[in-house]
């Protein structure tokens, strides 16, 4: 069986390597992971709530940012583990989704004490985005070919190396690249980024659906929810990013 190689990073050749299950009772299915990654939605919202409520308290607010440094660099931790040793999956994707809501709740409780609302808009955008994307998989209205496999995973990794080089810039030389201004520019890459994003969607559905038709491991399916995850969450940022400049572009 041909198997597709996914634009995501963490799905590069995986079944190959772990090969099929031994016992079909105990394969990989599509319901398992679907079920997984809502797990791991909760689990990230879970974590998000804990910072967004510590923001919220004074006598906690202070911790806000250290919070967030915990889990931003938990959760990198986390993922350069399950990505190395795919059997951690089913036991540190749900450690790596409370350290990103950690993160993630910081980065939203801050954006919307700049901007009220914007927060309940990313994640309203990024559930319509996730489910247009699902629709147009089901129905086969955009295919997962190597093709585009190939073309995702260029400029999944073109914009991996612009932000390394924006933050090298910025850290070492204090130059601010305009992609980040509130600009036409800036707006445009930023959609340009979102929809990036949002066709690696494509190819993590692709990879579970794959998996389950190879029937690899029962493990395989926390791989695949924690791959779509990390997607999720990526697509979320770049939503929040697009919308506060759009906000900041328009006082």
């Amino acid at each position: 069986m041909a198997i597709i190689k996914s634009g995501n990073p963490t799905f590069k050749n995986v079944f190959e390597k772990v090969g099929p299950a031994t016992d079909t009772s105990q394969a990989m299915t599509v319901n398992g992971a679907i079920g997984k990654t809502g797990i791991l939605l909760a689990l990230v919202a879970f974590g998000a709530i804990i910072t967004w409520n510590m923001f919220s308290s004074l006598a906690y607010s202070g911790l806000v940012m250290s919070l967030f440094w915990v889990g931003l660099v938990g959760a990198f931790i986390m993922s350069l583990v399950i990505v190395f040793k795919k059997t951690t999956a089913p036991y540190l994707s749900p450690v790596y989704a409370v350290l990103e809501g950690f993160a993630l709740g910081a980065i939203s409780v801050i954006a919307n004490s700049y901007y009220p609302g914007i927060v309940l808009q990313a994640i309203s955008l990024t559930f319509v985005v996730t489910t247009i994307m699902l629709l147009l998989y089901r129905f086969r209205i955009i295919r997962a070919t190597k093709k585009f496999a190939a073309v995702i995973f260029v400029a999944t990794a073109s914009i991996a190396v612009f932000y390394l080089v924006s933050i090298v810039l910025s850290y070492f030389f204090n130059i601010t690249s305009p992609a980040y201004a509130a600009t036409p520019l800036g707006i445009g890459i930023s959609v340009f980024i979102v929809i990036i994003a949002a066709l690696n969607l494509i190819m993590d559905f692709a990879f579970i659906e794959e998996g389950a038709e190879y029937q690899a491991p029962k493990f395989m399916e926390w791989y695949g929810a924690f791959g779509l995850m990390v997607t999720l969450v990526w697509l979320y940022i770049e939503i929040l990013r697009l919308l506060m400049k759009i906000a900041a572009s328009s006082r």
